[in-house]
């Protein structure tokens, strides 16, 4: 009995801990109002980690045209960037959905200042389910029973469980098996027969069917949404106002960046894909194609809303706190990146 009670006591001290440090990373910079300078002194630097849009700076010529100093660093993905932001090295990252909301959880206070989304996102998948040789899963309703990689804190676990949800099944309906998903770490989990099912990135996925497609690894789609992506900055970033201001240029090149990709897809394929991802011209051009256009839209009322039904799903599902998703937007960056994509067409 005394056992039990102090497992229960130990329970609620860990979830009144969690709790505090998400109320307080979340309350610490609600609804920050301040005024951007609309001036970036000299010196000033931002540490960026994001480098799929330092190439598409370089390509298109205007990485030079950046006024503020920058400390480019080959940092990407959630835990990468938590990491590099707790040790103070990072300003800014590029992430999906779920790192700033792990971020929230682990109490460290981030907020987004960029949102991307692509237009017909239903169509243009970032992931689509890798299906393990002899697996026997043709739709999502087949994953009962089945071993699925799952990566907690990171975009793709989520995935998982929003296709649980949408297939109508919990997570006792199946077997989640934790794994980073790093490189071909799920790539390889399936054809070795490790899991039956994971989430594949596009560029992995020509590589997948071509290596296993044989022997029978499919690709099967989730019919979801996955696509937003996100510019996030540490909060004493944001409240530093040379750096604030700094952040909003940043922004402004950022969906620039993103729009030239777009309109520049040869250059763009040449330029990265081939020249510094490696990639062959015919995977370069199915990754292009799966892109499709990106939507940088000036309003993130329905980003938020979206980003609020993650959040309640994965508290759900994790047992974690839910908070307001609001709380992790600064607002006063909204309209940047549309703005300047705008200016750019105008011209």
């Amino acid at each position: 009995m005394l056992k039990s009670s102090s497992r229960r006591l130990a329970g609620l001290a860990v979830r009144t801990v969690l709790a505090t440090a998400v109320m307080l990373s979340t309350t610490a910079h609600a609804g920050n109002t301040a005024a951007i300078p609309n001036d970036i002194p000299p010196g000033t630097t931002l540490a960026i980690g994001d480098p799929k849009t330092q190439r598409a700076l370089e390509l298109s010529g205007e990485i030079d045209k950046l006024p503020f100093k920058v400390k480019w660093a080959n940092i990407s993905g959630g835990p990468r960037t938590i990491e590099a932001f707790r040790a103070n090295a990072l300003d800014l990252g590029s992430v999906a959905d779920i790192p700033p909301i792990h971020a929230v959880w682990t109490g460290l206070p981030v907020q987004i200042v960029a949102a991307s989304f692509r237009k017909d996102a239903v169509n243009h998948p970032i992931y689509k389910l890798g299906i393990a040789p002899g697996a026997k899963i043709d739709t999502l309703a087949d994953l009962r029973g089945k071993k699925i990689a799952y990566s907690p804190g990171q975009a793709q676990g989520a995935l998982i469980l929003r296709v649980l949800q949408k297939a109508g099944l919990t997570q006792k309906d199946v077997k989640l098996v934790e794994m980073p998903s790093t490189g071909d770490v799920y790539a390889n989990a399936l054809a070795s027969k490790l899991v039956d099912a994971a989430p594949i990135a596009e560029a992995i996925q020509p590589r997948y069917l071509a290596n296993y497609g044989p022997d029978g690894g499919k690709l099967i789609s989730h019919e979801l949404r996955d696509d937003p992506w996100y510019i996030y900055a540490r909060q004493a970033v944001l409240d530093d106002p040379a750096k604030a201001a700094a952040v909003r240029e940043y922004v402004k090149a950022w969906g620039r960046a993103s729009r030239w990709i777009y309109e520049h897809p040869e250059e763009w394929a040449k330029g990265y894909y081939v020249q510094q991802q490696g990639l062959s011209p015919a995977d370069s051009q199915f990754l292009i194609k799966s892109a499709g256009e990106p939507d940088l839209p000036p309003n993130w009322t329905d980003a938020i809303a979206r980003q609020q039904q993650t959040i309640d799903l994965l508290a759900k599902e994790t047992g974690k706190p839910a908070f307001k998703a609001e709380d992790l937007f600064d607002r006063r960056y909204e309209t940047f990146a549309a703005q300047a994509v705008s200016n750019v067409a105008r011209k």
